[in-house]
């Protein structure tokens, strides 16, 4: 049975496009207008079907893979079968991009191919971890535990993702608001306020002189310095689409005081997670590491774990191997050490996971409830700034009068 992405029209003559499965697509019309749709419209879903020309599947949230992969494990342990769970899915799926993937997926598994496989045909919806993950559960007979935590796993990296940018929000708008609130007053009020005493003919104290200066150069070249950041940014993007250049900002990164911890927590905290589910899925410990060097986003820290990984191909312990690297943080090798000497790697992963989510979260915490106060502080300091920079004419004017 095949997937078919149509458009048609209803009985309302509203125009409707979805997905339906068929053996062919003169089976596929006559069932759509067994529903009462007129079809306009139809393509066969190629199960290799990349992104580009009209494929949609490169539009999944992280959030509904997480769903997703939640009603998958709870369906396929309520006894369904693979085929059967997908179909639910397929019906069950608002966004029209995940109903095509899943019914590629679903197309493929009828097809007689492992799911591990069909995943493969959407690697941008489905990482390569996660393909991993699935062929565990395949290999092992225990789909649906390993779904279950799978699940687990990527609501886990979701939620803490979610708390480090709420965490950032509070001081962005403070930011933006303070920018904003000071170039509308260095670019309007100042030289309308000011303006009144440079008729005067009267000598403007030093404060006043040098925010009329910073006014007239934003008035004069804000247009220019806007350009001028957007080249900045362009040419930053296109620099970090370099290895080299990739390389040494993510080394320079870990050196920074605090923004280095928080960098280094953030990545260890995700390879300690990935191995813990990898390895509790029953995938070798060497290839998981290869699985879970992925999820590390900073160039530095994904070297040294390939490097920790010929380290234990070559028979050294993952604990040995990852303190070579001088890179990883004590707690996460020792805890790893403790649990290679008692059996219990999976859960020692699992502890040291929790522990530098926690310390990262922690981090984070102090880090903006202190950047808060200051932004409003020093956003205080300019106002106060330009404030004094228009009363002290009027000070001075009084002097003289009297």
């Amino acid at each position: 049975m095949a997937g078919f992405r149509y458009q048609g029209l209803d009985s309302a003559g509203k125009q409707l496009e979805g997905v339906v499965e068929a053996d062919n697509a003169r089976l596929a019309r006559v069932k759509l207008r067994d529903q009462g749709l007129w079809v306009l419209d139809m393509e066969e879903l190629s199960s290799g079907e990349t992104p580009g020309k009209r494929s949609r599947s490169g539009g999944v949230s992280t959030a509904e893979l997480a769903l997703i992969t939640r009603q998958f494990a709870t369906l396929l342990d309520a006894g369904l079968t693979i085929e059967r769970a997908l179909t639910v899915l397929i019906e069950q799926a608002e966004n029209l991009r995940l109903r095509d993937v899943l019914a590629g997926v679903r197309s493929e598994v009828l097809a007689g191919s492992p799911m591990s496989i069909a995943l493969s045909r959407h690697p941008r919806v489905f990482p390569e971890l996660y393909r991993t993950i699935v062929r565990a559960g395949e290999e092992s007979g225990k789909a649906s535990g390993v779904m279950a935590r799978l699940a687990d796993y990527i609501e886990a990296r979701q939620a803490l993702s979610a708390k480090v940018a709420l965490a950032f929000v509070y001081p962005a708008v403070v930011l933006s608001v303070s920018m904003l609130v000071i170039i509308g007053m260095l670019w309007w009020v100042v030289p309308q306020m000011v303006g009144v005493f440079q008729s005067s003919k009267q000598e403007l104290p030093l404060l006043t002189r040098a925010l009329l200066a910073i006014s007239g150069s934003i008035r004069e070249y804000g247009v220019i310095g806007f350009i001028l950041l957007g080249l900045v940014g362009f040419v930053f993007s296109r620099l970090l689409k370099q290895e080299g250049f990739r390389n040494r900002l993510d080394a320079r990164l870990l050196q920074l005081p605090l923004f280095g911890r928080l960098n280094k927590a953030g990545n260890t905290a995700r390879l300690a997670s990935t191995l813990s589910i990898l390895v509790g899925s029953g995938v070798p410990l060497l290839k998981a590491m290869e699985a879970a060097a992925g999820v590390v986003e900073n160039r530095v820290l994904r070297a040294a774990v390939t490097g920790a990984a010929r380290d234990v191909r070559e028979g050294a312990q993952l604990s040995k191997a990852l303190e070579r690297q001088k890179l990883f943080p004590p707690v996460l090798v020792h805890l790893i050490a403790s649990g290679e000497a008692s059996g219990r790697l999976e859960t020692m992963l699992d502890k040291a996971a929790r522990q530098q989510a926690g310390e990262l979260e922690q981090r984070v915490a102090t880090f903006t409830s202190l950047l808060g106060p200051v932004m409003v502080l020093l956003m205080g300091v300019a106002v106060l700034l330009i404030v004094l920079a228009i009363l002290l004419p009027v000070f001075e004017m009084n002097q003289l009068v009297k």
